[in-house]
């Protein structure tokens, strides 16, 4: 399928729209679909069907992809739940109209009238930021992030630059050392500007495949008077009574235990190395030492049906942990799984058909509704079936302030260790601008002072 356009700038993002009606239109689909900007309209050819379009919208790439999608889907017969609307944040989008005169007991009719939105996804949105009134616009606040990209093992849909344990125990030593340096340098860069860290996030991979005595070095470092301090402890396999009892003593507030599913056989298809009962044990032991708790659990996993879903859904909220994150599974180009695919390997269990994800994500929304649960973050990922959304919900009053900074780019961002991107937001310019530090651990480690300079730069 071959996309041609006349007189437009936004080909990337019409596109995007495209790819909804034709997943895989770039490999096996025949035809060509014309796009032609007038002055007053868009003329657009699906398959030899002509349609015009009456220019509507004030913004030209909302309009041109509002234009495209309503041809396809006439000609096609087909409508997504999200429109129009692609992208990773939707809520960006609401906050524009809000910012430009839309009244907010006005925003899920506008999302569903100009940008094709379903009812439910345009009232998920309107209900995502009624429950953000945890943001706070200063340019003096600052979250804080450390990344350890090493994990027990990869899991087949992880594409994740970040190494299984085995491969690098050598260089961990060193990776710590090089992080303490770089956490070290940010905390002057914090000093000498004077701001205010409001929540840290220790994220990877997975922080807990460390040495209890590991991460009490680490967050010995990270002594700032923070709102909220996460630790990313994804793999029940990784937790301990020893590390539980460092992160406590070390001020952590809340722990991410993420379980994916609660189906033994497709843990063992992932590429996990626990099952359910590690999951349970190591829940109950986070509990005991009074952290808040987040689970992830992944719809639309190899092997899982609706039925497969539900239950882990149910298990989940059972456990009544502070926030559960629901994520659409998307496939990307360096999982295991589509690399797998690509090779035209067999493997062991095969995907649900969109519809059936589609009902998946609908369910989890209903329920942990119904469960007194409240939606605060959200978000999009690229390959994902039926361009279905990742959203966090959490018990009242307990919101993770880093999800919802980061998600909605408010706050600005001191970030340290490999494949670690701080961000400068400018909110006076409406600007943001951003500072990655290298990928691979090794590099990272060799080039550690090159980061800390970036770093400096950035916040100068």
């Amino acid at each position: 399928m071959e996309l041609i356009c006349k007189n437009v700038e936004n080909e990337k993002e019409l596109t995007e729209v495209l790819r909804l009606f034709y997943p895989t239109f770039e490999e096996d689909q025949e035809g060509k679909i014309f796009f032609e900007k007038t002055e007053d309209e868009y003329v657009i050819d699906v398959l030899g069907k002509i349609f015009r379009i009456k220019k509507y919208l004030k913004k030209e790439k909302s309009d041109e992809k509002r234009a495209l999608y309503l041809a396809l889907s006439s000609a096609l017969g087909k409508t997504f739940e999200w429109g129009s609307l692609t992208g990773v944040r939707p809520t960006k989008l609401a906050y524009d109209l809000l910012s430009t005169g839309t009244e907010k007991h006005l925003l899920k009719e506008t999302l569903i009238r100009d940008y094709n939105l379903s009812e439910n996804k345009a009232k998920l949105v309107r209900d995502v930021i009624s429950n953000q009134n945890c943001i706070i616009k200063n340019d003096n606040l600052v979250d804080f992030f450390v990344n350890i990209p090493i994990c027990p093992s990869r899991c087949k849909y992880c594409s994740f630059i970040s190494s299984e344990i085995g491969e690098v125990k050598d260089m961990v030593e060193n990776y710590v050392e090089a992080l303490i340096c770089e956490i070290k340098a940010a905390k002057e860069i914090i000093a000498k500007k004077n701001l205010i860290v409001r929540s840290v996030y220790v994220g990877g991979g997975t922080p807990t495949v460390l040495s209890a005595q590991d991460l009490k070095r680490i967050l010995s470092e990270i002594n700032f008077r923070a709102t909220e301090l996460t630790v990313e402890a994804g793999r029940p396999d990784t937790i301990t009574r020893e590390k539980l009892s460092v992160l406590k003593e070390m001020g952590v507030t809340r722990i991410c235990v993420n379980p994916q599913t609660f189906c033994e056989r497709t843990l063992k298809a992932i590429g996990r190395n626990h099952g359910v009962k590690e999951i349970l044990s190591a829940y109950k032991l986070a509990v005991e030492f009074g952290f808040d708790v987040n689970l992830d659990l992944i719809a639309g996993l190899p092997g899982e049906s609706f039925q497969t879903f539900k239950k882990s859904l149910q298990a989940a909220i059972e456990m009544a942990p502070a926030n559960i994150t629901v994520h659409a599974l998307a496939l990307k180009r360096g999982s295991m799984l589509t690399i797998q695919k690509q090779k035209n390997k067999s493997i062991s269990l095969e995907v649900p058909p969109p519809k059936e994800v589609e009902k998946m994500i609908s369910f989890a929304n209903t329920e942990l509704l119904k469960e007194g649960f409240v939606p605060y973050y959200l978000y999009r990922q690229k390959n994902t079936p039926l361009g279905l959304e990742n959203v966090g919900y959490a018990q009242k009053g307990k919101i993770c302030l880093f999800n919802v900074d980061s998600m909605e780019e408010t706050t600005s961002v001191i970030a340290c260790g490999a494949n670690a991107i701080s961000k400068r937001v400018f909110s006076v310019e409406n600007r943001i601008e951003r500072s990655p530090n290298v990928k691979f651990i090794g590099e990272y480690i060799s080039r550690l002072d090159e980061m800390i300079e970036r770093k400096k730069t950035l916040f100068a």
